[in-house]
């Protein structure tokens, strides 16, 4: 097992190395010069999207609710189609007429007196929920060393995050893609034979559906059990998982990215395609898992059972190498945006492009190592602290990107009020005591930085798409 991953970790260096020869500009660093094709975007793009959460939190939620899980399946398709279909093109031309590279530059708009604190105000965001996002991604490279070889937590985060760092640092926005790519693979060819084992070992879907009859227990549902306002209150508040895709800063990027209107078709094939693939797989995983491995202390670590007792060392090394790669793919793209929100849009020195490039190194290096103490010393549970991050971002960017995207112009207050609102209302709602599905903090941020944005929305722009 060991040597198996040792293998892999060599050729996602290779590939930092390989990369940095191709980075020589910010440009080049944060979008890969918009030269990227089809089949790298929809992958990468992928799985950027899909983190530990989805391998790890994804099949623990099956496996800790049983049936109620699979509304997890149509929340994250949701999102991927509208993110294809629907934000991919627009996105890709609006970057290109008004040349900007990240994000932020797409939602601050033309420059005013408040453009600024825009700008100020969306980096803050961006660097505070990805410490918290790359944090639990750190935490999963942990549980992934700790299950396997035994180290100590402190020593698997810092080996985890060691190499995560290393590729990003030398390769930028190519290394990221390019491992994304062979990551991504990785992943969907997990969620392939994974399950099928775990279905055979269970005695195929008549097995797995009287197992999960036997197996049902009121107090493992996600909410009261009887309760009709409780369950639609969880339904409504998991499909809204699906809402916060379009303000992922870490995966839009991809479609700023992307050469043509022909990369952006086969793209868009082979990312749903992919999603449908994972999660679909991930899901069966926790669900047999809960019928096979009834005594789990932590439902996050159904993964590694079904794992470990179903497949030799050597194989079980290739799907520990796959539970990494979603952690890296999430982790090394959410680095590079956070280098991106401080060195290009908070403070941009694209006149220096060397200089550029070592500040965003500089940047990417300290991020990674407040998100290693966040993991080591305030851990929590890979799934809330995702979707937290996952939400705060989404409910700050996707309102106003949006609207953006329909070809309006937003009033720069309008604008700063929108990120606020979004952003903190979905930090003050996660104070307070779970709500079935979450319902209120998935939603709530989301339609009041809507609604802000929206009122203060101005005659059509030019639409996104000619």
């Amino acid at each position: 097992m060991l040597v198996t991953l040792l293998v892999y970790k060599i050729a996602l260096i290779a590939i930092g190395l390989w990369a940095s020869r191709r980075t020589t500009d910010t440009l080049d660093f944060f979008l890969g010069g918009r030269r990227m094709g089809g089949f790298v975007a929809a992958i990468s793009a992928s799985a950027s999207s899909s983190s530990a959460w989805t391998l790890l939190g994804v099949s623990g939620a099956a496996y800790l609710w049983g049936l109620p899980a699979l509304w997890l399946f149509p929340a994250t398709l949701l999102g991927f189609l509208v993110n294809w279909l629907w934000v991919a093109p627009r996105l890709m031309a609006l970057s290109r007429r008004e040349n900007a590279v990240t994000l932020t530059d797409v939602i601050a708009g033309p420059a005013s007196a408040l453009r600024p604190w825009i700008v100020g105000l969306s980096s803050f965001i961006i660097v505070f929920s990805f410490l918290f996002y790359i944090a639990a991604q750190f935490q999963a490279a942990g549980h992934a060393f700790v299950s396997s070889f035994g180290l100590s937590m402190s020593a698997s985060v810092l080996v985890g995050a060691g190499i995560i760092v290393l590729y990003t640092l030398l390769g930028g926005f190519w290394a990221v893609s390019v491992t994304d790519t062979l990551q991504g693979l990785l992943m969907a060819s997990t969620a392939i034979v994974l399950p099928l084992l775990a279905l055979s070992a269970v005695g195929g879907f008549g097995g797995l559906a009287s197992g999960l009859d036997a197996a049902r227990a009121p107090a493992d549902l996600p909410y009261a059990a009887g309760s009709l306002i409780a369950a639609t209150a969880f339904v409504l508040g998991t499909l809204g998982i699906g809402l916060g895709y379009p303000g992922q800063p870490h995966v839009v990027n991809r479609f700023m990215a992307l050469g043509d209107l022909r990369a952006l078709a086969r793209g868009r094939l082979i990312a749903i395609a992919w999603a449908l693939v994972v999660y679909a797989g991930m899901l069966l995983v926790g669900l047999c898992g809960r019928v096979l491995y009834g005594a789990v202390a932590d439902g996050e670590q159904i993964f590694f059972e079904v794992t470990h007792r179903l497949l030799p060392p050597v194989a079980s090394g290739v799907m520990l190498a796959a539970v990494l790669s979603a952690i890296m793919s999430t982790a090394d793209s959410q680095l590079l945006v956070a280098g991106s929100a401080v060195t290009h849009d908070w403070r941009p020195v694209e006149s220096k492009p060397r200089r550029a490039l070592l500040v965003s190194r500089m940047v990417v290096f300290v991020v990674s190592g407040i998100a290693v103490g966040l993991a080591l010393y305030a851990p929590q549970a890979i799934f809330s602290r995702v979707l937290f991050a996952w939400h705060a971002v989404g409910s700050a960017f996707g309102p106003v990107l949006v609207l953006r995207l329909l070809g309006m112009q937003i009033r720069p207050p309008a604008i700063l009020g929108s990120l606020a609102a979004g952003f903190g209302l979905t930090v003050f709602l996660h104070a307070f005591p779970d709500a079935p599905g979450d319902a209120a903090e998935r939603l709530l941020p989301l339609a009041l930085a809507f609604a802000i944005a929206w009122r203060g929305r101005v005659r059509p722009a030019a639409p996104a798409v000619g």
